[in-house]
């Protein structure tokens, strides 16, 4: 059997008397697309945020591909193969789509300073090849036409896919995908779930949380939905649909 790529082993937080996650385990199989669902103040942002480390945990132990990264900060878990994207895109927005992809790229040598005069010829060509691959994102995207304009003009649909090329501008293993669909108009929709599949084609492990149903029924191989902070059931997609619990906690189980 495959080792999971991400497991949360009974993961905990609480903020003073709240506890926002409870309990909470999952695992992520490599090249999976895994859907985490449940109603407004179910946990889901929270658990993504002390996945990515951007939130410490109050109990319990994250693992990345085997390793434990349960105190690790979110630099080391990108540089560990885990980024993530957010609901609200924030592009840098004078800067050209090329160049915001530019600033993701990660362990360049012309970061240090020194290397700039010592190694003129390296830094030169991993900046070629970090433009190529940035130019090589924005096709894959549908951005291409919109590379060098700045990224103030984009929709909120065309920032979202410039976000996720961002992203995978660090060669991420696994990506956090944090409401793709929010905010995204039903063409650009229908666009960004077929670059996730492409994605997803070419190695890359999803997990995502949605409120977008029809989305998660038609990417993900396996549902989690979370309620009050635990986890409610998981199943294929159908199997969670049919779940009376589910229907419940959306219709007046819990908490909004």
């Amino acid at each position: 059997m495959t080792p999971p790529i991400l497991e949360a082993r009974h993961l905990t937080r609480r903020f003073g008397g709240v506890v926002a996650v409870n309990d909470m385990s999952l695992t992520v199989a490599p090249r999976e697309i895994l859907g985490l669902i449940g109603p407004n103040g179910a946990g889901k942002t929270t658990m993504f945020d002390l996945l990515a480390g951007s939130v410490a945990v109050s109990g319990g132990a994250i693992l990345l591909t085997g390793r434990d990264v349960t105190r690790a900060p979110a630099y080391h878990r990108l540089a560990q193969g885990l980024g993530r994207t957010f609901q609200i895109p924030r592009p840098f927005p004078d800067l050209t789509l090329v160049d915001n992809l530019l600033l993701a790229r990660q362990g360049q040598t012309g970061e240090r300073l020194w290397a700039n005069f010592t190694t003129p010829g390296r830094v030169s060509a991993e900046e070629r090849a970090a433009r190529e691959k940035a130019r090589e994102l924005l096709d894959l995207m549908l951005l291409t036409r919109l590379a060098d304009e700045p990224a103030r003009f984009l929709s909120g649909g065309q920032r979202k896919l410039l976000e996720l090329a961002r992203v995978l501008m660090a060669d991420p293993a696994l990506i956090l995908l944090d409401e793709p669909a929010a905010g995204v108009n039903p063409t650009l929709l229908e666009t960004l779930i077929d670059r996730i599949e492409a994605i997803n084609d070419r190695g890359v492990t999803f997990l995502l949380i949605e409120h977008n149903i029809d989305m998660v029924t038609r990417l993900c191989h396996r549902v989690i939905v979370m309620a009050n902070g635990s986890e409610l059931c998981q199943g294929t997609p159908d199997e969670v649909a049919r779940d009376p619990r589910v229907i419940e906690a959306y219709l007046g189980g819990a908490p909004a």
